[in-house]
């Protein structure tokens, strides 16, 4: 099919069609470019001259879903101080076989596909071709090291990768932007990064784990340490689930059957239990006076809790505290003073939560969809893959993998 006009085909703008054919199972379009004078990249002079043409092949984006490759009749220009040259082409750079817009496109995917396979079945390429517009990416958009910001989370995640079983997330908590990540959780690691980069840390946000604690001391002078509220929370839940397990081994079959799945009710505030889980809860707690004062001390903990996300005076939220910790010591619960010594260990972190308004929950959220990602490619081997996938994969996330 000859065409004598030109098409503006989005991405071959000013580019001549001169032929469309199927050959297999990709469209072919045969185009050219308008002949105009170029400069000699030799000498500077114009020229017109042409010395010949050449046939490149090209790959392109799917045109109606169907692949599509350019044979591009190239056309070389001669100068007189003897110099040739090809013309520019305004979709395809010098010594590419892919246009820039698939080029483009093919970046986007490699960053958002689930996996550099299905990138490059979608783009009719092979896994290695997309690898490497995959870390052009990579060299041209990561920077090696973060200055960090005065307030930084930091939480765990399992990568499973070349480097090790766990990976360190580094996260700013003000704008909740993940910065870096570090290729194990190992106390030295932490701390060498926060030497090297951590100059202006003053706020540091993680969960309850005491290497973390003790590499950021080490490495920061005098920094403010905030424990997440989720993670000390639990430590609560924990102890009432401890007795509950303990308790209900000596019940009948069915209760204790019923109660492992209506454990829920027994963690839901008093005051929101429905009227057939306030039900549920008198009944076991009938059935048990020590699962009673479990219950009430957890009710005591959330009390306590609920009133002091809305306090001022941290030395009141503080002594308040203090009267807790006695209430679980006149009951002498194993589960409970268990629970409480934690709380004592990290008292100071546990206060600053209510000062700072930083929480490590965003941090969770990308935790999560960082196992969705490792689950989606049956695993990375690669850290330095895997690291730049979910630090691109968040930068990308208001790019659409289409180009317009």
């Amino acid at each position: 099919m000859h065409m004598n006009f030109i098409m503006n085909i989005p991405g071959l703008k000013g580019v001549i069609i001169e032929k469309v054919e199927e050959l297999g199972e990709r469209t072919c379009l045969y185009v050219s470019l308008p002949k105009k004078p170029h400069r000699c990249p030799n000498c500077g002079e114009t020229t017109q001259k042409i010395h010949d043409y050449r046939m490149q092949k090209i790959k392109h984006l799917k045109w109606f879903e169907r692949l599509t490759c350019l044979f591009y009749r190239r056309r070389r220009y001669a100068c007189s101080c003897g110099k040739r040259f090809s013309e520019r082409a305004p979709f395809v750079e010098r010594y590419q076989r892919f246009t820039k817009e698939w080029n483009q496109v093919a970046q986007v995917r490699s960053v958002k596909a689930k996996t550099f396979k299905e990138a490059g079945e979608v783009l009719g390429s092979s896994s290695s071709t997309i690898i490497r517009r995959f870390q052009s990416a990579v060299k041209t958009q990561m920077a090696e090291g973060v200055r960090l910001p005065k307030a930084i989370a930091i939480d765990e995640y399992k990568g499973d990768t070349d480097e090790g079983k766990f990976q360190l997330i580094i996260a700013d908590a003000k704008t909740r932007e993940p910065l870096d990540i570090l290729p194990n959780r190992r106390k030295d690691t932490i701390q060498d990064y926060l030497r090297q980069y951590g100059q202006d840390v003053e706020l540091v946000v993680m969960d309850m784990n005491p290497s973390f604690k003790a590499a950021v001391k080490k490495a920061l002078s005098r920094p403010v340490i905030i424990a997440d509220r989720f993670h000390y929370c639990r430590y609560i839940y924990w102890a009432l689930d401890e007795v509950r397990r303990k308790v209900q081994k000596e019940w009948h079959a069915y209760d204790r059957k019923k109660c492992k799945r209506m454990r829920h009710v027994l963690y839901k505030r008093a005051s929101k239990l429905t009227r057939k889980e306030r039900w549920y809860v008198d009944r076991y707690l009938g059935m048990s006076e020590e699962l009673r004062q479990a219950y009430e001390l957890k009710e005591a903990y959330c009390e306590w809790f609920d009133w002091a996300t809305t306090a001022e005076n941290v030395v009141e939220v503080k002594r308040r505290l203090e009267v807790f910790y006695q209430e679980v010591e006149t009951k002498q619960m194993h589960a409970f003073l268990k629970a409480i010594k934690t709380f004592r260990n990290w008292q100071v972190e546990i206060l600053n939560s209510f000062i700072f308004p930083y929480s490590n929950g965003f941090l969770e959220g990308i935790n999560n969809r960082t196992k969705v990602m490792k689950r989606n490619a049956y695993g990375f081997r690669r850290f330095d893959h895997f690291k730049a996938k979910i630090l691109l994969n968040i930068q990308y996330k208001n790019i659409g993998v289409h180009l317009g």
